[in-house]
């Protein structure tokens, strides 16, 4: 099956050997999505809905530079380091997925920065090649 790796224009070299999307049979697989700036710093330390818009922000790009919407994602795979910002998270969840809302699953687990306090990994269903 070919695919084709997706990367937005002013996306920045990742923190370990991925990239941001690959595109294959019409599905865009996106990698875990942290609140990185174009340096690999974390953004909006502290807080946790700017952090979830910060990483929304980032997929869209990604799935929007592959053809497809935000309509389109169908899953998506959330970690939290504390469960105190699980409603932050929400709120701002909530504004991307105003309908229908995608399957998802939530854990709380250590992130690969201390400041971190969200990632995301997204699945979407574009139906292009």
């Amino acid at each position: 099956m070919p695919k084709s790796i997706v990367v937005p224009a002013g996306t920045s070299k990742p923190i370990a050997p991925f990239s941001p999307g690959t595109l294959a049979d019409g599905v865009v697989y996106v990698a875990g999505t942290l609140p990185f700036d174009k340096d690999n710093n974390v953004v909006h330390v502290g807080d946790a809905a700017a952090q979830t818009r910060h990483v929304l922000e980032t997929i869209k790009s990604v799935i929007e530079t592959a053809g497809g919407t935000m309509e389109d994602v169908t899953f998506n795979s959330i970690f939290i380091t504390d469960w105190a910002d699980y409603a932050a998270l929400n709120t701002v969840y909530a504004e991307y997925f105003p309908g229908d809302k995608p399957a998802r699953f939530c854990i709380q687990c250590g992130l690969v920065k201390p400041d971190a306090l969200v990632e995301i990994a997204t699945i979407a269903h574009i139906g292009k090649v």
